[in-house]
């Protein structure tokens, strides 16, 4: 994955810093509790939702069986339409594939819609590095670019931004920005437009993802919110997208559930405002597809963290999220934030380094976000089942096989019962040395006189 976040510390301590940001913390509450307010809206509108929300997971799980085969399939329904499939095994192999389809036009820069897979694989730091310029498009991605961010939301980028910080990076970095520049959103959005405008008409390249490849005919489709994706999709001379495989749907026919379910999940929309679907080069277009893995068939060979591959990058499991809502996107160190974040990035990037093995932490196990996953992802399974994976340091392995030693005898718990409440009044409240880690965020309980099984040998149950 994207080289942009090796090195952060752990989850808790990122969190630690960004709890303390009061205007992040405003930011977050006030956008996450609006688009969620608008998913409950839409969503409660269709009686078969339930129904709707199987149908995708079944299609999902369907597509991920039989990957291979309608991965074959797409290949040769968009060489047949003119197109070129490239097959990319990692990041580095998909930014060396992008960097020679941009230098064999001639071109230095070109325009982007956004796209989750590039930002994954750092591919503007890898363009910018062959001395190509990747010029953002949609909104959220500009503020981002241009305020030399990162990233926090999976639909809305610049969520942790509020309008006035948006006009000052504008101001500072928009050397086009009129300078009475106001912080309204007609302004702002006035000022982004009349910037792109003049990119988009000189764009010979131009770079997308896709939220959705159809196998039966080798269609693409993008779906967005601003228009900026249908300007960077046709009238660029060429037209390179890079898909994650997992992106596949097998027919026309399974589209039609995902179109009801992507837009009231992602924006409390009914039906996003431009859905763009292509097939192959079109009208003299020159057009590749660069096929991602990067770790994805490792994904696929788990058993229970497979699921995290049904994700359509909708968000609804961030904006219910109590911990992302006061953490915020940063704290994760992924372009994945969030709890699909949590799932997805540790099995994408292993769990080699600290931060990630944070990550499966990074919940508090409240079950929100299935509830509102559009493809029911149980992510508190996967969760659970990463944090058993997870390397555990030294004292918690040695506490918890002394907790096991015992529990395994019933005689052996009671004496430790009797002991611990003899000893109840010496315990502090803060626990010593690497046991501090536990009661710094959690309250210890207060130990009783009797354990249960005493006070029922001593009452019978009560009954005296």
């Amino acid at each position: 994955m994207s080289q942009t976040f090796v090195g952060m510390p752990s989850f808790p301590k990122n969190a630690a810093k960004a709890v303390q940001d009061s205007q992040l913390r405003f930011n977050l509450r006030k956008a996450t509790h609006t688009i969620r307010g608008k998913r409950a809206a839409v969503v409660g509108e269709l009686p078969d939702w339930a129904e709707l929300r199987q149908a995708g997971k079944a299609i999902k799980d369907h597509t991920l069986r039989h990957l291979d085969e309608y991965l074959l399939q797409l290949e040769a329904a968009v060489s047949a339409a003119g197109g070129t499939v490239h097959w990319a095994k990692d990041a580095a192999e998909a930014n060396r594939i992008v960097a020679g389809l941009v230098k064999a036009t001639g071109e230095r820069e070109v325009v982007k819609v956004k796209s989750m897979a590039t930002q994954e694989i750092g591919l503007n730091e890898a363009l910018e590095a062959e001395g190509i310029k990747a010029y953002e498009t949609d909104l959220a991605e500009l503020i981002v670019q241009l305020g030399d961010d990162w990233p926090s939301h999976i639909l809305v980028p610049a969520i942790h931004r509020n309008r006035a910080e948006i006009r000052e990076i504008f101001l500072a970095h928009m050397p086009d920005a009129p300078p009475d520049l106001t912080d309204e959103p007609r302004a702002l959005a006035e000022a982004a437009r009349l910037h792109l405008r003049e990119r988009f008409l000189r764009a010979k390249v131009a770079i997308s993802g896709a939220n959705f490849m159809i196998a039966e005919s080798g269609t693409l489709v993008v779906l967005e919110s601003e228009g900026n994706g249908r300007m960077c999709l046709t009238l660029p001379e060429t037209l390179i997208s890079v898909v994650g495989i997992e992106k596949l749907l097998p027919t026309w026919r399974d589209l039609e559930v995902f179109l009801q379910l992507l837009p009231r999940s992602s924006t409390g929309e009914r039906m996003n405002p431009y859905t763009s679907m292509w097939t192959g080069s079109v009208e003299g277009q020159d057009f590749h597809l660069v096929l991602l893995d990067n770790g994805r068939t490792d994904v696929l060979a788990d058993e229970i963290g497979r699921q995290a591959l049904r994700c359509i990058r909708c968000s609804a499991c961030l904006n219910v999220c109590p911990v992302y809502e006061r953490a915020g996107g940063h704290a994760y160190g992924s372009v994945y934030p969030g709890p699909i974040g949590a799932i997805l990035t540790p099995q994408l990037r292993g769990m080699d380094t600290e931060l990630d093995r944070s990550l499966p932490f990074a919940s508090s196990l409240c079950g929100a976000c299935y509830e509102v996953c559009p493809v029911a992802i149980d992510i508190p399974s996967v969760l659970v089942d990463l944090r058993a994976k997870a390397r555990h340091p030294r004292t918690e392995r040695a506490g918890m096989a002394a907790a096991g030693w015992v529990f395994n005898r019933s005689a052996r718990l009671a004496r430790a019962q009797r002991f611990g409440g003899r000893m109840r009044r010496l315990v502090p409240k803060r626990l010593p040395g690497p046991l501090s880690g536990w009661t710094d965020t959690r309250d210890l309980p207060d130990i009783p006189k009797d354990s249960f099984r005493a006070w029922w040998n001593r009452t019978e149950g009560g009954t005296r």
